[in-house]
């Protein structure tokens, strides 16, 4: 084998790798994308979740927007106060007070007192059931249809499906809001732990045809809404609403409810 010939050979080369590295160098100084030390820092303390409780497109989403200034830094309803506190530190800032929030079902309407008009057995999906004339075996259109849509959307087995009727567990509850947006009756919301009252029905049905679909819906009385001497509820249109910042806890609009539907937490 000719020596020279493997000496250019390796020259060759030798260049050709240089020249590339060059050229690789010169594009990643012109293309890099500058890394905020910040949105890194605060990534590295979220949960990893990305389950979109925050509003927020993910987890990177999150730490990109309290890295700009455009979530607050106790944004992240699964990491709580602790995670709160030490995205605070990184950004110079009071982590605020945390309120603990959950999922809340507005619907009582289990196997026991909920009417059905039929058996359902279609596909074992809430959106689905809904989808089909008569939505469902319960009576009730607008209750909840117990085929666990909210259970499958969970990602911390905070819900499950009990004698017909999702309920939260308070204690494992992060409040991301995935359950309540798979709802197709929109039953499920997001309150603060701490709510004194909460009304367990969604019915817009109003006096008998309410009872004749369960036996513990509100029928629309507005008896409830004449007791409260806060203002802190109203009737969305047949069902009564409960407003958490005016409510004091009193309790009188459960006491004269005839229904019982308005129930103390």
């Amino acid at each position: 084998m000719d020596v020279v010939a493997i000496i250019l050979t390796a020259i060759v080369v030798g260049v050709v790798g240089l020249i590339v590295g060059l050229l690789l160098v010169t594009a990643g100084e012109k293309f890099k994308v500058e890394v905020d030390e910040k949105e890194v820092a605060v990534r590295a303390e979220l949960p990893g979740n990305n389950c979109g409780g925050c509003g927020f497109p993910g987890c990177d989403g999150l730490a990109a927007a309290i890295a700009k200034g455009e979530a607050p830094v106790n944004g992240c309803p699964v990491g709580g106060a602790p995670v709160a506190e030490k995205i605070a530190a990184i950004m110079g800032q009071d982590a605020g007070a945390a309120v603990k929030k959950v999922a809340y079902v507005h619907c009582s309407g289990n196997c026991d007192v909920a009417k059905t008009k039929g058996e359902y057995y279609g596909i074992q999906d809430c959106r689905a059931a809904k989808a089909i004339p008569g939505g469902g075996s319960k009576a009730c259109a607008f209750g909840c249809k117990g085929l666990g849509t909210c259970v499958k959307a969970c990602q911390f087995d905070a819900i499950h499906i009990v004698n017909g009727v999702a309920v939260v567990d308070r204690n494992k509850c992060v409040a991301c809001g995935k359950c309540a947006s798979v709802c197709p009756n929109n039953l499920i919301d997001i309150i603060p732990d701490d709510a004194k009252y909460m009304v367990s029905c969604s019915s817009q049905e109003k006096g008998k045809p309410v009872k004749e679909a369960c036996e513990v819906g509100c029928i629309g009385c507005t008896l409830c809404t004449r007791q409260c001497e806060f203002g802190a509820i109203s009737m969305k249109g047949n069902v009564a609403v409960i407003d958490g910042e005016k409510c004091t806890g009193c309790g009188k609009c459960a006491e004269k409810c005839p229904a019982k539907i308005i129930r103390e937490r």
